[in-house]
This record gives C-alpha cells, sequence and structure tokens, in this order.
C-alpha cells in the first residue's frame, strides 16, 4: 500500500494503482506530493515491550499532518494506508512514522496526546474506492468554487480543495489580503457541492507550499519539499549580508521576502561581530570621513569625505579600530590618501606578462617562430631522406652562387645586353657618366602626351 512518489505539484498528479507481488491490484494512495517525510533512524533498533509507543503520525494531502493513538494494537508500518477518526465521519491517511521519534514529533510541535484522536482500522477495499472517487473531484469543484467567489464580488483566491476520506466534508483553502465575509459564500457551496464545507485561511507561504514550483536558485521551493516552519524574514536580512534592497530579486514566490536570507544570517552576524558600526566616522585632519562600504569576506572597509564622496578608501578593521580609538583620545588623524598604504611595486614577472596588453600577440610570434623553424627541419629531413627514383612533388629552388667578392652593403646590379648589340659591353677607361646612361631603343615609338587646351578665365 505504499507509495514512493515524488510528484509535486496538486492532487490531479496521480501515479495511478499498482501491481503487488502476488498480482493483485492495489490503489496507489500517493494523488500529489507528500513531502517533509521525518527519516526513521530507530527503524532497525528492537525497542523493549513495556516502552512500545502507540501513537503513529499519518499524513494527508500535501502538508497536512496529525497524530492518531492506534488503541486497538493494530500492526503498522511507514505506508499503511488506515482509517482514522474523523469530525464527521471518517477519513484516510497513510502513516508517515512510527516507533519512538513520534513522541519527539509530538513534543517538538507541542501536541497534547490527550486531543489525538483514535484508529479505527486499516482502510478496505471499499473505503479506498470512495476516496479515489472523492480525490478526482477536486479539481473541478475547485474551479466551480473560483466561479462562485468570482460571481459575490469576495476577493480572496481559492489555493486547494481537499476532500475527507469519506466525502462527508470538503475543506477549502485560501488566501486573501484582507478579511473576508464569506457567510454568503458558504450557503452557495453547500448548495452547489451538498456537502459540509470548512474555510480555512493560509499565509502566502503556505500557498506556495501546497502548488509547489521552481524557485530562482532552479531547485524545487524550500517550503514544498523540506521546510516545515516559516520565521519571519525582513530587510534587515538583507542588510546584514550586504545586498541591495532590490524587491524583485528578494521575492520568491510567494511574493514575500526568500526563507533562504535566513540561511546564512548567523553566519554574517557572527563574522560582523568583529567590525565596528557601519555608521562610524573618522576626524582626520581634512574633514570628516563616513563608512560608506563593509566587505565580510575581506574583512575591510571603505570610507568616503563628506565633501567628496566620489573617491573611496579601503582599510582593515584593525586598522579602523585604531584609528578610532585615536579619535577618542581627541586626536586626528592623517589624510585617508595618507593612511592607503601603496601596493607593493615589485610584483611577479608572470603576473606582469599576464597583465600586459600584447601578451597574446607575443605567444603568437613565438609560435609562429617555432612552427617555421619546424617547417624548414622537416623539408631538410624529407630531402635526405627520399630515394633517388622518386620525383619531388615541388620543384627544387635554384640557389644563387655566392660571390666571394661581395661585400656588406648595396650590390651593383649587372647590366643587360641590348639585343642588337654582340659581345659584352666593355667600359672605356676614362669614359663620363653620361656616357654608362643605357642607350634608348631606335624602333620604339615615341609618343607625345596630349594635354587639353588651357581654358582662358578671362575670356
Amino acid at each position: 500500500m505504499s507509495c514512493g512518489c515524488k510528484t509535486s505539484g496538486d492532487s490531479a498528479h496521480s501515479c495511478g494503482p499498482k501491481k503487488t507481488a502476488n498480482g493483485c491490484e492495489s490503489v496507489n494512495t500517493c494523488g500529489n506530493s507528500y513531502k517533509l517525510s521525518v527519516f526513521d533512524w530507530l527503524s532497525d533498533i528492537n525497542n523493549p515491550a513495556p516502552n512500545r509507543c502507540d501513537f503513529v503520525e499519518v499524513r494527508f494531502k500535501n502538508d497536512r499532518k496529525s497524530f492518531y493513538k492506534n488503541v486497538n494494537n493494530i500492526p503498522l508500518h511507514i505506508g499503511s494506508v488506515i482509517t482514522v477518526e474523523s469530525s464527521p465521519g471518517h477519513d484516510v491517511g497513510v502513516v508517515s512514522l512510527t516507533g519512538e521519534l513520534v513522541k519527539i514529533q509530538m513534543k517538538k510541535k507541542k501536541f497534547s496526546e490527550e486531543l489525538a484522536l483514535k484508529i479505527y482500522r486499516q482502510a478496505n477495499q471499499k473505503d479506498l474506492e470512495v476516496w479515489q472517487e472523492a480525490r478526482k473531484k477536486e479539481d473541478g469543484v475547485k474551479l466551480e468554487a473560483r466561479k462562485i467567489a468570482q460571481r459575490i464580488g469576495l476577493e480572496m483566491k481559492v489555493t486547494d480543495v481537499e476532500y475527507q476520506g469519506d466525502s462527508s466534508k470538503i475543506t477549502f483553502y485560501y488566501t486573501a489580503e484582507n478579511r473576508v465575509d464569506f457567510r454568503q459564500l458558504i450557503k452557495d457551496y453547500a448548495g452547489a457541492f451538498r456537502t459540509k464545507i470548512d474555510m480555512k485561511q493560509i499565509g502566502f507561504r503556505q500557498e506556495a507550499a501546497k502548488v509547489g514550483g521552481i524557485g530562482s536558485c532552479g531547485r524545487e521551493l524550500c517550503c514544498s519539499t523540506w521546510l516545515t516552519d516559516f520565521r519571519s524574514v525582513n530587510t534587515n536580512v538583507a542588510r546584514y549580508q550586504q545586498l541591495s534592497i532590490n524587491p524583485q530579486k528578494l521575492a520568491g514566490q510567494c511574493g514575500k521576502l526568500k526563507c533562504c536570507l535566513n540561511y546564512e544570517l548567523d553566519s554574517y552576524l557572527d563574522a560582523l561581530s568583529n567590525f565596528p558600526s557601519s555608521s562610524t566616522t573618522l576626524e582626520t585632519e581634512k574633514g570628516k570621513a563616513f563608512c560608506i562600504k563593509i566587505d565580510v569576506f575581506k574583512k575591510k572597509m571603505w570610507f568616503a569625505y563628506v565633501d567628496s564622496s566620489m573617491a573611496w578608501y579601503d582599510f582593515d578593521i584593525d586598522l579602523v579600530k585604531k584609528l578610532i580609538s585615536k579619535n577618542k583620545r581627541g586626536e586626528k588623524i592623517l589624510p585617508l590618501e595618507d593612511l592607503k598604504q601603496p601596493e607593493a611595486s615589485a610584483q611577479n614577472i608572470d603576473l606582469i606578462q599576464e597583465n600586459s596588453v600584447d601578451r597574446f600577440e607575443k605567444k603568437n610570434r613565438g609560435n609562429r617562430n617555432r612552427n617555421n623553424q619546424n617547417k624548414q627541419n622537416n623539408h631538410q629531413q624529407g630531402q635526405q631522406g627520399q630515394p633517388q627514383g622518386q620525383k619531388r612533388n615541388r620543384p627544387e629552388r635554384s640557389e644563387k652562387p655566392e660571390n666571394p667578392n661581395a661585400q656588406s652593403g648595396n650590390q651593383p646590379r649587372p647590366q643587360k645586353q641590348h639585343p642588337q648589340q654582340k659581345g659584352p659591353v666593355e667600359k672605356a677607361e676614362g669614359n663620363s657618366d653620361a656616357d654608362n646612361k643605357p642607350q634608348s631603343n631606335p624602333n620604339k615609338k615615341k609618343f607625345k602626351k596630349k594635354y587639353p587646351p588651357k581654358k582662358d578665365n578671362n575670356a
């Protein structure tokens, strides 16, 4: 009879019937999100019979739980579907916890043993059929209830509907900002659904816990999975953690401040206990300076002058405490720019290279040079290791013979021989520089450049 379904949402998410090992079909009692389960770490320990606990924890739809007394000593375990006492009639639920841990939970929730109702029996097939039929009606009843409330003009929202196990009562969970007069609403509900009506107002956080959803962190909502109590959250929590007061980012699915803001609050308060007050002012020779920012992790405080608040100076909290003690003695401290210790100029060479702008260009240049050297070495190795009868893919480049008489600097170009001139051109001794000029080709046609006639502007 037990169910291991972890589907979140309302009662529409039903796992359906399952077959047991014997082949018979058992009705799945999941139907919705059963959450906030307690891990029974005493399940493997055999308790003595005289100290046996007669109370069990029973869960119903969503996060509703209660404690019942096993007066008939029925053998129960976690996941057993039972029929319990209710007003009126009876209700059907699932056992969520047994043993000694039930007493701890009752003490934690301050539940009196005298108020505990009794367990009738294990649910039979008829009880399960009536219960499942009632569960299937809940979605339609919820939509119809919203229409009726809207027709009357009530400023309320019907969040969830829960049928009792014997279909003798319907509980409507609603949210509203102001007080709602639902006397006429109950009459309309009783005439429409023909059963007893029970109205329960819940908060917006309880609504988010019943409906479920995904938070901004990407995980399922804490209130719909494991969170049991809703502690108050105010904007001071965000201020202690140095967060910007942005309602869109700090609000959760319920429209209120996120519950997770309280998770790290104690750690921040312990860290801030070593800090001076954020309203600290320093008396300097240049004027008053006030605290403008606090960094909890770096243990630093930023100060700025009252006259020029654009320039910020950060100091360690130990130095700030010394400066405050000087002010208490009536001494004025040095200006903030003089108190600010200059950073160490001696930096690591690797850090300088990493911070330079052209660091990528230098790396690329070195890689190019290495690649060119590797290509030349591979080319030379390929020429040495190539067999004689094999053709090369690329033609060999003819190397110019080295001139032993060449000197460093610009070398004279060799003179070209005219096609009509036979024999080498010899330069006679004593010729002038005009004789060394290249001779013009007589066969070459001379073209005159034709320029357009100039226009006379005075004409």
